[in-house]
């Protein structure tokens, strides 16, 4: 059995990250992988990969319906009319990240969403033309990338367009997450029903020429 995968406690196989806890469990087998073109999903898992910078993961995982609650669920458009004094007072919210510079940036960011929007028609018409033309299934942890040139390329437009905390090490672990790649590794219980669900995918449409890489 290759040591990148481990047996749950149902016996199934996994990504060895993905057993260390309940939480984990049902994020990956559930959502870590799957296609998303909801642009409220797609906002709020940039913005929470923005404040684990520095963090574990699991750490987010089970503050997210927290981050939820203080940022309107991640409407872009409400909390793009975040003040000074919400800020404020999300600094002292406890079952949050309190990092001034992650709360500026995530305000900061749904400003910089809602241009995308009017650029694209959608955050998901945007994200989704950085999706690599071509994947392979990997087959241990050690051939997982931590960045790809469509992650770097994503990272640079997004700070060319005033986004911050997305550099490509954030942006590409977005990417796994929302199912632009699907790095289940071969053997998980999970890898053939994310490529499943991103074959019946159909990408949204964008209005500008795919980026070249």
């Amino acid at each position: 059995m290759d040591s990148s995968l481990q047996a749950g406690v149902d016996g199934y196989l996994r990504c060895r990250w993905a057993t260390s806890a309940e939480d984990y469990v049902l994020y990956h087998d559930q959502e870590w992988g799957f296609p998303v073109d909801d642009d409220q999903r797609l906002f709020e898992k940039i913005c929470l990969e923005g404040f684990q910078a520095g963090l574990s993961w699991i750490t987010i995982l089970r503050k997210r319906e927290n981050f939820r609650l203080a940022f309107e669920n991640f409407d872009f458009e409400k909390v793009a009319r975040f003040t000074k004094h919400k800020v404020e007072h999300l600094l002292l919210e406890a079952g949050i990240v309190r990092h001034r510079g992650k709360i500026e940036s995530t305000v900061n960011n749904s400003k910089r969403a809602r241009e995308l929007v009017n650029e694209y028609g959608s955050l998901a018409s945007y994200f989704w033309s950085f999706e690599p033309e071509h994947e392979v299934t990997p087959k241990k942890n050690s051939s997982l990338p931590v960045m790809t040139p469509e992650s770097k390329a994503l990272s640079k437009d997004l700070k060319r367009r005033g986004w911050s905390f997305v550099g490509p090490t954030t942006c590409y672990a977005f990417m796994q997450a929302m199912g632009l790649v699907n790095d289940h590794l071969s053997g998980c219980l999970v890898q053939e029903k994310a490529a499943l669900a991103k074959e019946r995918f159909k990408p949204p449409c964008f209005s500008k020429q795919k980026p070249h890489f």
